[in-house]
């Protein structure tokens, strides 16, 4: 009764913790994939860790809909992603993927995972912080997400001079304020505050001033072009101009051919 309860409440949501109030038009599906390209074809650049077609994710399965870890967009986002990925390039990074276009059917899948409180076994890694109960309201999870719209890409940046993942003092796919690009600063002026408060955690969690400006060279770069950020997720942006505003999109996620 409790989950039933909550998919009503977040009935008006368009997201998967994903896009803002203003992100919520009326939508219509469709499975044609025409517009679309697959994103290495267009970044070669691009590391692929497609996080939705393993089992290191907050669910801890394979998402329904991911039958291949590749990653699709919007041929304007893919093209605009690739100005992106010259523009880091030449500061000495690699733009790394977790995700772009999703399925309406893996969002379903995010719903039902929601829906069971009793699966929490991905709880330690995702959301240690919060009951599983208050994901719905909370919007974590709601029944639309913009990456079914096709122009929003969830990633981080790899250093090339290490070879690892830039440290952004946070795991992609974190449910919580630590994840939010104010956390411990300004995102509009870049500006390092060290304000942890909003943790929930106890001690309260926090990042350095190296990993807080680790997240504003992604979010300056993905700015820069084209793209518009989220203001609960650091690795998360939709392209401004998206090409289907109105649109959602059913097909798989697969190579297009």
């Amino acid at each position: 009764m409790l989950a039933a309860i909550l998919v009503i409440i977040c009935g008006a949501c368009v997201i998967t913790c994903c896009n803002s109030d203003e992100d919520n038009p009326v939508v219509s599906p469709t499975d044609d994939s025409s517009q679309f390209v697959t994103l290495s074809e267009v970044v070669p650049d691009a590391i692929l860790e497609i996080r939705y077609y393993g089992t290191y994710n907050f669910v801890g399965t394979r998402i329904d809909g991911y039958e291949e870890p590749t990653a699709l967009l919007t041929k304007q986002a893919a093209d605009s992603l690739k100005a992106v990925s010259d523009d880091v390039m030449s500061q000495g990074y690699r733009l790394k993927i977790y995700d772009a276009y999703r399925p309406q059917k893996g969002v379903d899948h995010f719903v039902r995972w929601a829906q069971d409180l009793e699966d929490t076994k991905m709880k330690p890694y995702f959301y240690p912080d919060l009951d599983k109960s208050v994901l719905f309201p909370q919007e974590y999870i709601c029944l639309k997400s913009g990456h079914t719209r096709g122009s929003t890409v969830d990633l981080t940046l790899f250093d090339m001079a290490t070879e690892k993942e830039l440290d952004m003092g946070g795991t992609f796919d974190w449910f919580g304020p630590e994840s939010h690009p104010d956390f411990c600063g300004n995102p509009e002026t870049g500006e390092y505050t060290g304000d942890n408060s909003k943790s929930p955690a106890e001690p309260k969690r926090s990042i350095t001033a190296e990993q807080f400006e680790h997240r504003m060279i992604l979010r300056r770069a993905m700015l820069a072009h084209g793209f518009k950020p989220f203001d609960t997720e650091w690795w998360h942006f939709t392209l401004k101009d998206e090409p289907f505003p109105d649109t959602y999109f059913t097909f798989p996620v697969k190579q297009i051919k």
